[in-house]
């Protein structure tokens, strides 16, 4: 049972993070963020299609109903396992894009600029590398 409270933070995370997209191109971060979300939505259907399953009266079942409800299980087991892997893929995706703007971002400051000047430039790489490990640590509960 505490798989779910987590699943439903992913989903609300998935929720806001989505509805701050504005272009049609997607980074890493929000293909991680739509991953998530499917993967809220397939969890959500395997234990609904469960609970069909479990619901079933052994008493007038057909082997038909069965075998039906048995079949949409393994269905939605089969897309929990898709869309699993696909996040941690996108959350890789996302850890590895932020590092390398921040390394880029690093790179390319002038030789003169100063330690509060490159701070400042580098703030936006920073904070987003900064999204992506928190990400990718809370879908694989580190310790923080």
């Amino acid at each position: 049972m505490k798989r779910f409270p987590v699943i439903g933070v992913l989903c609300l995370s998935a929720v806001f993070g989505l509805s701050a997209c504005s272009d049609d191109s997607s980074s890493p971060a929000e293909e991680a963020t739509e991953a998530a979300a499917d993967l809220c939505t397939d969890l959500n259907a395997l234990k609904a299609d469960n609970a069909k399953l479990k619901a079933l009266n052994p008493a007038v079942a057909t082997k038909d109903q069965l075998k039906d409800a048995y079949d949409a299980v393994q269905e939605d087991w089969e897309d929990v396992k898709e869309n699993a892997n696909k996040m941690r893929d996108a959350e890789r995706q996302a850890v590895q894009s932020a590092a390398e703007n921040l390394k880029k971002g690093y790179q390319d400051l002038p030789g003169d600029t100063t330690g509060k000047d490159a701070l400042t430039q580098l703030q936006p790489q920073i904070q987003q590398l900064d999204q992506a490990t928190t990400a990718a640590s809370s879908g694989l509960k580190c310790p923080s």
